[in-house]
């Protein structure tokens, strides 16, 4: 017995719709929730399986909040400037304006065949003039803020794209979109200085509930290192080197010196002739690879000898100066002291070039040196006045001793680099700057002095401009129709080809003047999103005050966790910058982040055209319904977990629905007034499982439960009244809301099902079969558990184990003994 999903479906869509169900209402007095889903690129391949993942399960997540009596905001809009719209435009030989028109048209039809109960009111497009305005308007506010500025630098570009990437977006060496290796350029470029945000980027991940992984990959980003700045006096020169080292207890062990090929250029003045050409050559091959590249290469170490030496300032020992490329400028001073007994990438180097080797950390438990370096913890030997300290005592007095001898000082070194932020592309938001060569001519000498080049002033074809900021009240600066949309070979922005639209008065002197004609990147946009969704058709200011202090921060955000260490940190990133200036409240945009897991084609692959193994939700939706996709989505396996699409999933799903059709028409031919106490039973504890599953990401187990609660009535030959059958309807609704829908109204219900409350289950009735179970780690009581008396000691193991309470101290440890007491106590011993 099956049902029509077809006619069923887009009816109770069009209902929803008309009844403007799932709008979050402002100012409120129910209690907020505000839950958001990365909102798409509208590129030509429309939503794909991956979207309806994220989508399905935390609309379930919205459907029961509601339900619950929160106000639910849950928006959804476009994010449509950047390189997939622009590449898929580029493919199809259409203009970006009209495929990013269509494409969103398309991915907006599907969105609402799949039921996704977003408030469609306040969708947003990023291409938007009125939207994009107010990216404009927060880039001027970094600008002021002296975040914003101009540079020469050292890029990755992708000649497939024809543009620069962040370093975020090389991966491998290779452009993370289309897979080519990357090359490295010299080009001037406008980037933010996400770098002054470093610490509280940090620090404040401690106010906020994000998935333990999640925020570990933003501080291994980041990247925050405590060590010294010591400096190395150049023998026979007046110049010196200062190195960062985490390690300035190995003092005394360092050997040799390593520069980094960026910072070679500095010393190649002081370089005998007959060993300068050689390093310049070495220097030159090396800048021409990226960093990333550079790190890959690290198994087949490369250096070259300067023929300089530098003194250590503690035993006056010559150090031979070298030129390495696994060196990287950005990270602490582009130079490091080498001490190959305690670093193994100095050890390999130091054995390729037969350079020596001194022990300074002695453990005769774990160290095996001279065989390989020992980067443990020990007792200093071979140094001086400091022999036979441990670790930390050791760097914090070699480091106040260098203090007082002016030698070098504590310092703090950071991974994270200032982020790249122009683009030499068409699709997206005009950068709003000005340049004006009569601005600068007309400064005095004193105030030529005292600019700062990329901030006051830029370079254009070798002459001064001063930078120029377009008023507010010129904003949005417009993106101009182009035919010829596609980068260009030089690198240069086909923007800079449209000379009515480069030259432009000067907003202050009135003289001829010029754009920038670099646009955003495409994470822009999506940096502040979540503000607009608060208030998308204000043109007076981003979002009203009134209206963030009501709905933010975000309650819970989902994403993938490929853009952790890029949108979430930018996002973050702009949201403490408009704090700074008093604009939005609190410190954090987002109170809780989760991830979801790829989903893989049927063979386990990655889906792709060329494998043959792309799934069409589409297709899925016309066969089977939106219900049967939703609730496949959810119950597909463990919602953080990477899981293959399986057919034969989705049709077992479809059987499930189809037997809770049949179910219903049985409970009502049967017209029982009361129903078997164990089916009632198992009522409530189904009520609580579900609820709870689904506010910790067990999407998959509160479905299960669902399936086994139906099979359960079949077997007791649907002895359930209906008024108990329409509790099971309340609890299904947030995961197939159509066909509760339909049910709910075919037992004589007026109301839409998804306004009424969300069940309570009665203790009483499930109490006698749950038990609490004490979570321990090493004897101190971390959670509680409520589970069914009588469980089995693994099943136990494994939910005590899966406690966001319980993983934290799991991190980077190992379960040396687990002691279990019977629906009691089960304790971790950690070591």
């Amino acid at each position: 017995m099956t049902y029509d999903h077809q006619k069923i479906e887009p009816k109770w869509q069009k209902y929803w719709e008309k009844e403007s169900l799932y709008r979050g209402i402002d100012f409120s007095k129910k209690e907020k929730r505000y839950i958001l889903i990365e909102f798409p690129y509208p590129s030509g391949e429309r939503l794909h399986v991956g979207h309806g993942r994220s989508y399905c399960c935390l609309d379930a997540v919205a459907r029961l909040r509601r339900m619950q009596g929160y106000n639910v905001l849950f928006p959804i809009g476009w994010d449509a400037f950047g390189l997939p719209a622009e590449n898929y435009a580029i493919k199809t030989g259409i203009h970006p304006s009209i495929t990013t028109k269509e494409n969103i048209a398309n991915a907006k039809k599907q969105a609402k065949s799949w039921g996704l109960s977003f408030d469609w009111e306040r969708e947003i497009n990023t291409t938007d003039p009125d939207y994009y305005k107010w990216t404009q308007w927060i880039f001027l506010q970094l600008y002021k803020k002296g975040l914003a500025y101009k540079k020469e630098i050292p890029v990755n570009w992708c000649p497939k794209d024809k543009t620069n990437l962040a370093d975020e977006e090389v991966v491998a060496g290779k452009c993370e979109r289309c897979g080519t290796p990357v090359e490295r350029r010299m080009q001037s470029q406008w980037l933010l200085k996400i770098t002054a945000y470093s610490d509280r980027l940090i620090d404040d991940l401690k106010s906020v509930d994000y998935r333990e992984d999640i925020k570990a990959q933003q501080i291994n980003w980041i990247g925050r290192s405590v060590g010294a700045k010591i400096k190395f006096k150049i023998l026979d020169h007046k110049s010196e080197i200062t190195v960062f080292t985490t390690r300035p207890d190995t003092l005394y062990g360092a050997t040799f010196l390593v520069l980094s090929p960026e910072k070679a250029q500095d010393y190649l003045d002081l370089i005998a002739s007959d060993k300068r050409s050689g390093v310049a050559d070495y220097v030159k091959k090396a800048l021409n690879k990226s960093e990333l590249q550079r790190q890959e290469e690290l198994k087949d170490k490369t250096g070259v000898f300067t023929g300089l030496f530098a003194q250590n300032p503690f035993t006056g020992e010559k150090l031979p100066v070298w030129v390495a490329d696994f060196v990287l400028s950005g990270y602490g001073t582009g130079a490091i002291m080498a001490v190959p007994a305690h670093d193994q990438r100095d050890f390999e180097f130091a054995k390729k070039y037969d350079l020596p080797l001194k022990e300074v950390v002695k453990n005769e438990k774990e160290s095996r040196f001279p065989n390989e370096a020992f980067e443990g913890e020990g007792t200093l030997i071979n140094s001086g006045q400091f022999d036979g300290l441990q670790k930390e005592e050791a760097i914090d007095k070699i480091t106040q001793f260098l203090e007082q001898k002016k030698m070098g000082e504590g310092a703090v070194d950071y991974k994270l680099r200032d982020w790249i932020f122009s683009r030499q592309h068409y699709w997206g938001e005009p950068i709003p700057i000005i340049f004006c060569r009569n601005c600068w001519e007309e400064k005095s000498e004193k105030q030529k002095k005292e600019a700062r080049e990329g901030y006051d002033f830029s370079k254009i074809d070798g002459k001064e401009h001063a930078v120029v900021t377009v008023s507010e009240e010129e904003l949005p600066v417009g993106l101009p129709f182009v035919e010829n949309y596609k980068p260009t070979e030089t690198g240069a922005s086909p923007l800079a080809e449209i000379k009515k639209w480069v030259e432009v008065h000067c907003p202050i002197c009135d003289s001829q003047a010029r754009r920038e004609t670099d646009t955003m990147p495409n994470w822009a946009g999506s940096s502040w999103y979540f503000l607009r969704y608060l208030d998308p058709k204000n043109d007076k200011r981003f979002a009203d005050r009134k209206k963030m202090d009501y709905w933010l921060p975000v309650d819970w955000y989902n994403g993938g966790m490929e853009h952790t260490t890029l949108h979430l940190l930018y996002s973050r990133f702009w949201y403490k910058v408009l704090a700074d200036l008093k604009l939005v409240p609190g410190i954090e945009p987002y109170a809780k982040r989760t991830s979801h897991g790829v989903v893989l084609g049927p063979d386990g692959q990655k889906m792709s055209k060329s494998r043959e193994n792309v799934v069409n939700p589409d297709e899925v939706v016309v066969e089977f319904g939106a219900d049967t996709f939703r609730l496949y989505e959810a119950f597909m396996g463990p919602f953080e977990q990477t899981i293959a699409w399986d057919p034969k999933g989705v049709l077992g799903v479809r059987r499930f629905l189809d037997r809770v059709w049949k179910a219903q028409q049985e409970v009502v031919s049967r017209k029982l007034t009361v129903d078997s106490g164990e089916l009632k039973r198992k009522l409530h504890q189904l009520i609580k499982k579900v609820e709870e599953d689904t506010l910790s990401l067990k999407f998959n187990t509160a479905i299960a439960e669902m399936m086994k609660f139906t099979n359960q009535l079949a077997i007791s030959n649907y002895q359930l009244s209906i008024e108990d059958w329409e509790v099971f309807l309340q609890v299904l609704a947030p995961y197939a809301p159509h066909l509760a829908e339909e049910l709910w109204h075919g037992l004589g219900e007026r109301d839409s099902i998804h306004r009424q409350p969300w069940p309570k289950h009665d203790p009483k009735l499930i109490a006698e079969e749950t038990v609490t179970i004490v979570v321990q780690v090493n004897g101190k009581m971390r959670g509680k558990l409520e589970l069914p008396a009588g469980i089995r000691e693994a099943s136990v193991t494994e939910l005590a184990a899966d406690l966001d309470s319980v993983k934290s101290h799991f991190y980077g440890k190992k379960v040396a003994k687990t002691i279990f007491i019977p629906d009691n106590l089960i304790n971790f011993v950690i070591s």
